[in-house]
């Protein structure tokens, strides 16, 4: 195993060390961190919370990923196997939740819109906790520093390495627009800063300025709301078979994604609604709500969703959804720093594979950096980014295509798509259309490309 202090050897190429400051301790980071450890970089996390998080949000993983992690850090992969949970159906049905008018009429073959075949995601899915800690466990004492709020780096040619800046513990809340410079209490030096800090980037917003149209991500219009229903609950409203397996029911201006958890002892239940009212929260992204909310937004839906609503608890959190889909940037580089993950093109969760996006970032960044060979400083500071750049140019068409077409097919389940309405057929067209985008994918051909692309730029 490579340690981050020693060269190896990667597939026969001597590849120096390098210091490689990993903005963002998430899922993205840590698995950046790994494939850059294993190819003998030194790499240090900088994460501005103070421990690891709650346990969080499910999200899910294709074979795609997989295979990225795999060629990544097989460790990475290890450790999604030892807490993810793979669906045992070959299907994935989505049903109208809208027109039948009767329970019968809900579970009889006539409001079935499409199905799927479920191989060609193969998803793995997992709690954004579990999956973390487990891959962390991996990591040297030494890489990761929590407590550490980037309020700025110094990206100056003249120095040999990029400078970080940290606002000290006690002033971790200050706006980072109006920092002064007495409360910098930390610094650190690095060759390059890979930014992995999420939807509400820090790094983004240094990256771009401040007043750039894609320095924030935006309310994408769309919000969620989750509860666990009692598994008998589930299956009065449902029927038995919709409630021991994952479905989809779609509608005028919301759709639902459910399935069993916890053994089939419960229902998790995912309500996703179009919200045509502005965020007045800031990037606060979760508040208060209630069942009464949701229950008003699916009024005229059938009986057998109106049954399972009631079943929610009467208070509930409201999730807003934001994105990049209105504005994208226009470069994940720029010197010698780079964005990665939702840093660079937060998604919203519509095509479940914006974390498989980060995936493929973190691939192709770390066998990009591995390419560059020591030299004198001035030749391995240029040949660092153009690597940067080479990863921007190969990650930015895929990945931004991948924010638009999920944003759309939020629509596509809320029957507000002006191409397919609420035509069954219409629907499972743009379903797959999509979604082979996302998983006929070449990975090697990713990467060859891309190390194409690097060496028929740099100074040898």
């Amino acid at each position: 195993m490579a340690t981050n202090n020693k060269a190896v050897s990667i597939n026969g190429d001597f590849q120096a060390h390098l210091d490689v400051a990993i903005v963002g301790g998430g899922v993205i980071g840590v698995m950046t961190a790994l494939g850059l450890l294993r190819r003998g970089f030194r790499a240090t996390i900088y994460e501005r919370a103070d421990t690891w998080p709650e346990v969080g949000a499910a999200f899910a993983f294709t074979a795609i990923a997989r295979k990225c992690m795999e060629r990544l850090d097989p460790r990475v992969l290890e450790s999604l196997a030892r807490v993810a949970q793979r669906s045992p159906h070959d299907k994935v049905r989505y049903w109208d939740g809208f027109h039948p008018r009767t329970k019968d009429a809900a579970m009889g073959t006539k409001s079935l819109l499409f199905e799927t075949l479920e191989k060609n995601m193969a998803y793995w899915a997992c709690l954004r906790g579990h999956f973390l800690l487990d891959m962390a466990a991996q990591l040297p004492d030494d890489v990761l520093k929590f407590d550490k709020r980037l309020v700025g780096y110094d990206d100056n040619e003249a120095n040999a390495k990029v400078i970080l800046r940290f606002a000290d513990a006690s002033t971790a809340h200050a706006d980072i627009g109006s920092c002064p410079v007495e409360s910098v209490a930390y610094t650190n030096r690095c060759n390059i800063i890979i930014a992995c800090d999420g939807i509400h980037s820090t790094a983004r917003k240094i990256f771009l300025g401040a007043d750039h149209p894609a320095a924030n991500a935006q309310y994408s219009q769309k919000a969620m709301y989750r509860a666990m229903v009692p598994m008998p609950s589930a299956i009065n409203a449902l029927g038995t078979e919709k409630a021991h397996v994952q479905i989809g029911h779609m509608g005028p201006d919301a759709h639902i994604v459910s399935f069993p958890v916890n053994n089939r002892q419960a229902y998790n239940v995912f309500v996703f609604l179009h919200d045509r009212r502005k965020w007045n929260h800031g990037h606060t992204m979760t508040v208060a709500s209630s069942r009464n909310e949701v229950v008003e937004a699916l009024q005229g839906w059938g009986p057998h969703i109106k049954e399972l609503v009631d079943n929610f608890p009467e208070t509930l959190s409201k999730y807003a959804i934001f994105d990049q889909a209105d504005n994208p940037l226009p470069s994940y580089a720029s010197g010698r720093v780079c964005l990665a993950g939702d840093a660079a093109h937060a998604s919203s969760p519509f095509h479940g594979a914006g974390a498989c996006m980060g995936v493929e970032d973190a691939l192709v960044l770390t066998e990009l950096l591995a390419c560059v060979d020591a030299g004198t400083t001035a030749t391995r500071q240029r040949n660092l980014e153009i690597a940067l750049q080479t990863y921007s140019s190969m990650r930015i068409e895929r990945s931004q295509w991948l924010v638009k077409s999920s944003r759309e097919m939020g629509d596509v389940y809320e029957w507000r798509y002006p191409a397919s309405g609420d035509n069954g057929e219409k629907c499972k067209a743009e379903f797959e259309r999509r979604s082979q985008v996302i998983w006929d994918f070449d990975v090697d051909g990713m990467v060859t490309d891309a190390k194409k692309v690097y060496y028929s730029q740099v100074e040898i």
